[in-house]
């Protein structure tokens, strides 16, 4: 009599798990390099439009005064580089190094932002400006006035501060450049020695001719 056993055979688990963390390290890769790019762009763009305008008083008139962010301040556009530049770091460090880089990125866009919104408010410029223009040390500008670039300005600041986030919390699981140029140490197989064309067929002696090879040589 035959007995049929009751015990089920253990299947293969499938990998499900793997894919949707390839797919979060994707989309958090993607994410972080749009951020980290758009908000550079945007800090090196704004930072060169105006941010201030004003007017000085010279002789029964005025004259009209403005200053772009680089006359207010040049940190923002400074470590903007600095993020762009921690920016391609990030993939080429592993380990501790690329917490390091990340948390550069991140310090690097709270920076820009931080620096572009205390000087949506500044006269400094246009006051240095106006003395310049009039000759007088202690001549300030009048009719101060502000655009939205500085908060354009801030605004790609926190975009490069979000990227440099996503690189702390995602940056572990993403690729690094210096992998596919590692050798895993693996030896190399070596090439075959070429043999002498066999000089009973001429269509080998063509060819060895056609490689620039002496056929007449023997191996």
């Amino acid at each position: 009599m035959e007995y049929v056993s009751a015990v089920p055979v253990p299947q293969p688990r499938a990998r499900a798990s793997s894919a949707p963390d390839s797919a979060g390290s994707r989309r958090s890769l993607a994410a972080g390099l749009l951020l980290g790019a758009a908000g550079a762009t945007v800090v090196l763009l704004a930072s060169g439009q105006t941010w201030a305008e004003g007017k000085a008083s010279v002789g029964g008139g005025t004259l009209p005064l403005t200053a772009d962010g680089q006359d207010v301040t040049g940190v923002p556009a400074a470590l903007a580089v600095v993020g762009l530049a921690a920016l391609v770091a990030v993939f080429a460090v592993r380990g501790a190094g690329r917490l390091v880089v990340a948390a550069l990125l991140a310090l690097s866009g709270l920076g820009a932002g931080f620096s572009a919104y205390t000087g949506a408010s500044d006269s400094a410029a246009l006051d240095e400006q106006a003395a310049q223009t009039t000759g007088n040390t202690a001549a300030t500008v009048g009719a101060l006035s502000h655009t939205a670039w500085p908060y354009i300005t801030a605004a790609g600041g926190l975009l490069i501060l979000l990227a440099g986030l996503l690189a702390l919390r995602y940056g572990s699981r993403w690729p690094a450049m210096s992998g596919r140029y590692e050798r895993d140490g693996t030896p190399r197989p070596r090439k075959a020695p070429r043999t002498a064309p066999d000089p009973e067929r001429p269509e080998e002696l063509w060819k060895a001719l056609d490689r620039g090879e002496d056929p007449t040589r023997e191996a």
